[in-house]
This record gives structure tokens, C-alpha cells and sequence, in this order.
């Protein structure tokens, strides 16, 4: 497959009007996906078509998906959001099974766990996630990145430590796939919101299982979608599942899905390493530029910048037309493809007056 360069990318599919940092909120749709979402909708709105969409839509979405997750597309399956995925798996403990998490973890990531209410929840900072891993621990729920100030875990260290001591792994890769490298067969279960990094419209989702996984994970929600013949199941109970994770795939927001079939093969025509160089690149320069000025960036390699205390200053930026966002008291800006040196100027600029 050609390679298609970053800058040329950015240059035939995406026309900001804003200096817009505010991908870990929601990422810009590529020309081509908006392209594909409207000539579905224009068909469904004029009875040109049999059915709200494609299902070959869906699968090469998934397909997509993981070939940058690094796993068989068997693994994945598909859905509308990241806090469904994790009440699946919530449903699948025990009662009095302990789950550890960090402190100030995404909401969607740890309260299917909590309202079962007869769940052991310990939470935990995130720099001592692996530490904190001890005999009895059945689960190991974190995101790979922190949606509030960009942190990013210490991955190796957490597979290691619950691997030790027997205990299974859930990554939330949604502020972290799509310029952040992922190996998602290194987890039990990962789930990744796709409307952010990954530039699809909301109401995508993934969610892999390891084949070991898949053992004990309960097809909770199953429709005909997740049946091994879904033509012959629409009627009654589904008589046989999907033997690969398609078992526990939602019915799809088809026109969500077939926007996301092109911004994937974007992804994937772009390049994980090539996002990952551009974005940190730019994130750097921004943390240097603050450094400058006397703020304090949450320090680390991210591409998500997090200013504590200048959250405050968020109206102010949009004023000037650059979008950024304020989540706990911090600023927070993320870098993704289409975001340039000049983005980076223009908000140090701003915050500087």
C-alpha cells in the first residue's frame, strides 16, 4: 500500500477555520469521511437504497481499526460506545472481585464496575498503578493516556504486574489510538471511543478480546448482528453466536460507520509513527513555549499538553479563535495531524497577552 506523507494528507482532507487544539474533546472529520456520512444520508433521505447501510462498511471499519490496534480484525468488535464495552466486562466478574484503577480515572472506565455495588474498587495513583497490583486482584482498569491532563501509564509495568499476580487488564485507548502506537493483543480487553484521534463520528467504538478473553466474556447484549449467520437470525433467539468477537458487536450507527471505514484508511495510509513524531513534536514545542512564559506543563512526551491552574483561560483563547478546553482547572491542548508550528505560536501568543 502507498504511504501517503502527513502533509499531504492534511492538505487534501481537512480545512480548519480555527486554530483547533481540542482533539482530545472530539476530532475533525476528514473531506472524505464527511463525503461518505452524506452521500448515505442523501440516499436514505430520498428511498434510493434497500437498508440504512452497509454491513461491508462496518467490517472494513473494524478492519481498519485493527490493523493500527495490531491484532486480526476476529478480535475486534464493534459498537457505539466505550462505556457499553466496559459494563460488558463488568458484567462478566464475580461478586467481590477487586478492581484497581487511577485515581481521577474516566468516568465510563470505571463506573460500570462501581454501580454494581458489590464490586471491590480501589483506586490508586497513577504512577503506582503496577505497585498497587497484588494477589486478588482480578482486574486492572486504566486508560493508556488520561483524558484529563495527558499522562501517559506505564504500560509495560502494568501488563508485568498483572500478569505476576493473575490478574486481567482493560486499556481505554480512546485518548491515546491514532497518534500513540498500540498493541492492543498485549490486554485482555481494550476499548477505544473513536471520535476523538482516531476522526471518526461519534457513535463508533471498538473493543478487543484476546482469545483467551473471549472464554469467559458473557455475550451480554447480544442481537442478530452477533449471531454466526445474521440474515437467519433476525427472527427469535440467536441460534448460534459468531465464533470471533463479532459476538458481541452492537447493532451499528451505520452512517457513524461508514464515515469511519475512510477516516481509518486515512490512519492507516498516514501512519501511527508518522501522527506520533508530528503531534509529540508540536506538544514539545508548546510545553517549551509555556516553560518560556513561567507555566508549568504536566511534564512527560504526550500529545496532549495540561497547564494546571489555566484552565480559566480557556474562553479566552476561543475568543481568539483558538479551541482548547478546561478540565480540572487545567488547559488542555492536544496535537493531532492537521495541527502545524503555527498553532502552537498562536496559542502561546494568545496566552502570553
Amino acid at each position: 500500500m502507498e504511504t501517503t506523507s502527513l502533509s499531504r494528507a492534511v492538505d487534501d482532507e481537512f480545512a480548519p477555520e480555527t486554530t483547533y487544539l481540542n482533539t482530545s474533546s472530539c476530532g475533525l472529520l476528514p473531506r472524505r469521511t464527511v463525503a461518505a456520512v452524506g452521500a448515505l444520508a442523501g440516499a436514505l433521505a430520498t428511498g434510493r437504497r434497500n437498508g440504512s447501510g452497509d454491513f461491508e462498511a462496518v467490517d472494513a471499519a473494524r478492519a481498519g481499526f485493527a490493523g493500527l490496534a495490531g491484532v486480526d480484525a476476529d478480535r475486534v468488535a464493534t459498537g457505539s460506545s466505550v462505556s457499553v464495552h466496559v459494563g460488558l466486562i463488568a458484567a462478566s466478574l464475580p461478586p467481590g472481585s477487586e478492581v484497581v484503577a487511577p485515581e481521577g480515572e474516566f468516568s465510563s472506565v470505571v463506573s460500570p464496575f462501581a454501580v454494581r455495588g458489590d464490586l471491590r474498587m480501589r483506586y490508586v495513583p497513577l504512577d503506582g498503578l503496577a505497585e498497587a497490583v497484588r494477589p486478588g486482584t482480578a482486574l486492572v482498569a486504566f486508560s493508556s493516556v488520561q483524558s484529563a491532563d495527558g499522562r501517559i501509564a506505564d504500560l509495560d509495568a502494568v501488563r508485568e504486574a498483572a500478569a505476576a499476580h493473575g490478574a486481567r487488564t482493560l486499556l481505554d485507548a480512546t485518548q491515546s489510538a491514532g497518534w500513540l502506537p498500540l498493541d492492543a493483543g498485549a490486554y485482555d480487553y481494550t476499548v477505544t471511543g473513536g471520535f476523538k484521534f482516531l476522526l471518526c463520528p461519534r457513535g463508533v467504538s471498538f473493543l478487543t478480546v484476546t482469545e483467551e478473553a473471549q472464554r469467559s466474556l458473557p455475550t451480554v447484549f447480544a442481537a442478530w448482528v452477533a449471531s454466526d449467520d445474521p440474515w437467519n437470525s433476525t427472527y427469535g433467539p440467536v441460534g448460534r453466536l459468531a465464533p470471533s468477537a463479532r459476538r458481541y458487536d452492537e447493532p451499528p450507527a451505520f452512517l457513524s460507520y461508514h464515515g469511519a471505514e475512510r477516516s481509518l484508511a486515512l490512519l492507516g495510509e498516514v501512519g501511527i509513527d508518522a501522527v506520533h513524531a508530528h503531534a509529540t513534536g508540536l506538544a514539545g514545542r508548546m510545553r517549551a513555549g509555556l516553560a518560556g512564559m513561567g507555566h508549568e506543563a504536566v511534564p512527560g512526551e504526550s500529545a496532549i499538553v495540561a497547564v494546571p491552574g489555566l484552565g480559566g483561560r480557556a474562553p479566552e483563547l476561543a475568543r481568539a479563535g483558538v479551541v482548547a478546553s478546561d478540565r480540572a482547572g487545567s488547559l488542555r491542548a492536544a496535537f493531532h495531524l492537521y495541527n502545524t508550528e503555527a498553532d502552537v505560536d498562536r496559542a502561546l501568543d494568545v496566552l502570553s497577552g
